[in-house]
């Protein structure tokens, strides 16, 4: 079930959130848990006993550990790995959701083990931390102490709830008016001839803000969610394409993802300390398990080493840099150098096939001429001329900034209250009619 389909917003939704509100608070996760199953039912169900055991073998993982001291996680971990890499790497098809949820116990275990929260006592509080319909299918990766206590005891305020929804909103109308939009230039490029140096950095530019935008939209209306019914879902974008450097974009991108390798893989490997060459390795480690982890191609794999070359390359020669590239001409500089190895990058991550990569670079270079000799593709992208105007205003932190001025318009809590219905309701309107007017498209991260 999409969270941007008539279904999902004018059904599923609404009676849950009646369901969850009606019911005292000692039944709120039973209420929560029987709309994820659901909700996962209705995309997923031949994969439901993955998901059972995957939860199963967390939650009676968690009290052997604490039993035990702490022995015994390497087995766990592998036995929860177990499912997502025979899905990934050995299956024709992959549940929903499996590499977040997976990823999530993992951290659960592993924080038990190194004592930083008990384990679990009850089943039912464990069961729905792992299936929170809200962030189940695409994150972010949120970790069980951040929520241990709001999964025992949580309150909901008007405001709350108003924030939420607004959130929520943000992400519905950032999917339907931007990411969509985005997608179909793509599709539409991607199925000419051999394009030349105009058409292939618009294709590959038009297709960053799709993947920055869906991926951005589906975080924006997880968090809406869990806000409306209590919960303190991490942040997992912060402007990525407004960095400075590409440890600065990967520090705003997929940031749960990010912080989750660094705790569980990076630091326990060794992290930075030690020789030169140990620091390498370990960077390159953990860049190629993530490149993994999004899918098993050789371009996922490449994808990977490809920012964990960049990432060392900052690291070693940061210290030397002159002067002149420290303040705001390096900045300048480095947002430019940011953006290209980026765009770049997503080159690699869309296509699977190495061979229509190269072509794709290829043409980015120039190879095979400048382009726009076509008159149907030139109508085409200039049809899309404002929406990558928007597309790249609204990447930026300008936006959000004027919100935050419109919020704090409103010198009472009613007349912030206000504000916050009144974006709502005008941005469900809007995206409602974009939703009738086309077809539903899944959220790209769907698939890894």
């Amino acid at each position: 079930m999409l969270f941007q389909s008539i279904t999902f917003l004018y059904y599923f939704l609404p009676i849950t959130l009646l369901a969850y509100f009606l019911v005292p608070e000692k039944g709120k996760n039973a209420v929560l848990m029987a709309a994820s199953f659901f909700f996962y039912s209705w995309g997923e169900p031949r994969y439901w006993p993955v998901m059972l055991l995957t939860l199963f073998v967390g939650y009676l993982g968690g009290k052997v550990l604490e039993k035990n001291g702490g022995r015994g996680l390497w087995v766990l971990v592998s036995i929860t790995l177990g499912s997502l890499v025979w899905f990934r790497y050995g299956a024709s098809s992959i549940p929903l959701g499996i590499s977040f949820y997976t990823f999530q116990i993992i951290s659960y275990l592993a924080d038990v083990k190194r004592k930083d929260i008990p384990a679990e006592r009850s089943l039912l509080r464990f069961s729905t931390y792992v299936m929170m319909f809200p962030q189940l299918v695409a994150g972010p990766i949120v970790r069980y102490s951040s929520i241990a206590e709001e999964m025992k005891c949580r309150s909901v305020s008007s405001r709350a709830v108003a924030e939420g929804g607004c959130r929520f909103a943000i992400g519905l109308a950032k999917k339907v008016l931007f990411a969509d939009g985005f997608g179909e230039l793509v599709a539409y490029l991607a199925k000419g001839d051999r394009m030349g140096l105009v058409e292939s950095w618009v294709m590959a530019i038009a297709f960053t803000f799709q993947i920055y935008y869906d991926f951005s939209a589906y975080s924006d209306m997880a968090i809406g969610l869990g806000k409306i019914m209590g919960f303190t879902f991490p942040e997992n974008f912060n402007h990525p394409l407004w960095a400075k450097s590409i440890t600065d974009f990967w520090r705003r991108w997929h940031m749960t993802l990010g912080t989750w390798f660094r705790d569980y893989v990076y630091i326990p490997l060794g992290g930075n300390r030690g020789s030169t060459s140990r620091f390498i390795g370990n960077v390159m480690v953990v860049w190629l398990l993530s490149g993994l982890w999004h899918g098993a191609t050789m371009n996922f794999a490449l994808w990977g080493l490809y920012f964990g070359v960049f990432l060392i390359l900052e690291k070693l020669t940061k210290p030397h840099l002159p002067p002149c590239l420290r303040g705001r001409i390096g900045r300048g500089i480095g947002h430019i150098y940011t953006v290209l190895i980026v765009v770049i990058s997503f080159v690699l991550f869309r296509q699977g096939d190495m061979e229509v990569v190269w072509e794709n670079l290829q043409s980015m270079a120039g190879i095979h001429g400048f382009g726009l000799e076509d008159a149907e593709v030139v109508y085409e992208i200039n049809n899309y001329g404002l929406l990558l105007l928007f597309g790249a205003v609204g990447a930026t932190p300008l936006v959000k900034k004027l919100g935050i001025a419109a919020k704090e318009r409103p010198k009472s809590e009613l007349g912030l209250l206000g504000v916050n219905v009144e974006i709502t309701v005008i941005l469900l309107i809007i995206s409602t009619a974009f939703i009738i007017g086309s077809s539903a498209q899944p959220f790209l991260y769907f698939r890894f």
